[in-house]
């Protein structure tokens, strides 16, 4: 038997679509520009993957979570330098009004969309941050930020976590969350968005233990993708050469998807520059009293890992997409393999036919399941029809409850990955399952 791997983000789309993963958000009217909405196994997918990461993460001895507000102080972003830095350069053509990075094309060029020659404005700052307005009269004063990322809810509570869940260095802060920007040139599907959610993870620790700290994290980080089933030759490391003005080292790790190799988590060293900037807009005294080395204050420093939920589920569908061609036409597939505990449905329990007889017992293995997996009832179509549709979603066990379950009390487990199936005995099915797929 041979496979083939995703082609094109298009097939994605389509897929993602076609089996309600990912619609077009606002599609009844048109859609708006890069914005998705989860389907029902997009939410699932999605929420296997981020409590996957939370408790790779904070099932540990030296990290707590937080969640932190989206609307934070305007002054937050003064002090983090996003009011006054977080731009990219803008030029529009005069003709066919398309907006462009201006780093990312030749500017003596022709318009790559109309042609044009000599057509682009002059390149212009264009803050990336929404604004909108806190409370009821519509003033500069009133004025707030749709936050660009969620680190700096993490930074400013430095101080509220340290003290109450009394930490020592090293001890980290993790939060999930929403995070939005006016990107220029968003695309690729869920690649690049205006609204996304990051996982973000930052690591306080002592200056000069970054190093040290970073070797740590590069592994954890890099094992973890790893064990949600991506395929190693697939991953790279890219070490940044021009360094952000507040860090001192950076990696990515890399995927490679359809439209080419793209960052998918970032493990930055940014030294103490986030809360020393705290520190001087608030007037708060954010040092860190360390009682094991003669109660020296100091300010810490930060290692951060920062992933893309968002590209992190992109890549999990991509890497998980296989077209499979046994020989025979007819019996060509389309199968999702997602790692068991990420998949969105467990488990999809199919009655032969629809009779009395064999949805009594159906229903009730189904109850039973339910209680520890996401499982489907599925009843449409021939049984053949119904192992691919759920072949195309990526349910690791289908359970079919025929005749013979009447008198051997027993059922058909079929493993998506080698389709082969087993006869299990019906109180043995929760337990089969478990042990078979690690669930």
């Amino acid at each position: 038997m041979s496979e083939e791997n995703l082609k094109s983000m298009a097939d994605l789309v389509a897929h993602s679509k076609h089996r309600g993963f990912i619609f077009q958000s606002s599609e009844i009217y048109g859609g708006l520009g890069s914005c998705w909405d989860m389907g029902p196994l997009g939410v699932e997918l999605k929420n296997n993957i981020k409590q996957s990461w939370w408790k790779a993460m904070t099932y540990r001895d030296d990290v707590d979570g937080v969640d932190a507000a989206i609307l934070m102080h305007p002054t937050v972003w003064k002090a983090s330098g996003h009011v006054d830095n977080f731009t990219d350069p803008l030029v529009d053509c005069k003709v066919c009004k398309s907006r462009f990075r201006a780093d990312n094309i030749d500017l003596s060029a022709p318009c790559s969309n109309c042609g044009a020659k000599d057509s682009f404005t002059e390149p212009r700052n264009f803050n990336l941050m929404f604004s909108t307005q806190m409370g009821p009269v519509e003033d500069t004063s009133a004025k707030v930020y749709l936050r660009p990322e969620t680190a700096q809810g993490i930074f400013v509570n430095f101080p509220n976590v340290q003290t109450t869940m009394r930490r020592k260095l090293p001890f980290g802060i993790a939060q999930i969350g929403k995070a939005f920007r006016n990107e220029i040139t968003p695309g690729n599907f869920i690649f690049r968005t205006r609204e996304f959610e990051q996982m973000e993870m930052q690591y306080f620790i002592k200056p000069g233990t970054q190093a040290e700290a970073m070797e740590m994290w590069k592994e954890l980080r890099w094992n973890w993708h790893l064990e949600n089933g991506l395929r190693k030759e697939r991953l790279q490391w890219k070490k940044h050469e021009q360094l952000a003005h507040y860090a001192d080292a950076a990696f990515d790790i890399e995927y490679q998807f359809a439209h080419g190799w793209g960052e998918m988590e970032g493990i930055h060293s940014r030294t103490d520059f986030d809360l020393k900037q705290h520190q001087e807009y608030s007037k708060k005294n954010l040092n860190y009293v360390d009682q094991l080395d003669g109660n020296k204050k100091y300010l810490p420093y930060v290692l951060e890992t920062s992933v893309g939920c968002d590209r992190c589920m992109l890549a999990v569908m991509s890497d998980a997409y296989r077209t499979e061609f046994p020989g025979d036409a007819e019996k060509e597939r389309v199968v999702m393999r997602f790692k068991p505990s990420l998949a969105p449905i467990k488990a999809a329990i199919m009655p032969l036919m629809k009779k009395p007889d064999l949805e009594g017992p159906a229903t009730a293995l189904l109850r039973e399941l339910q209680k520890d997996f996401k499982c489907e009832y599925d009843t449409a179509g021939s049984i053949g029809k119904r192992y691919r549709r759920q072949d195309e979603i990526g349910t690791p066990a289908c359970i079919t409850v025929d005749f013979d379950t009447l008198t051997d009390h027993s059922v058909t487990v079929r493993d998506r990955d080698t389709m082969v199936q087993e006869r299990v005995a019906l109180d043995k099915v929760k337990s089969y399952i478990k042990e078979k797929f690690s669930l």
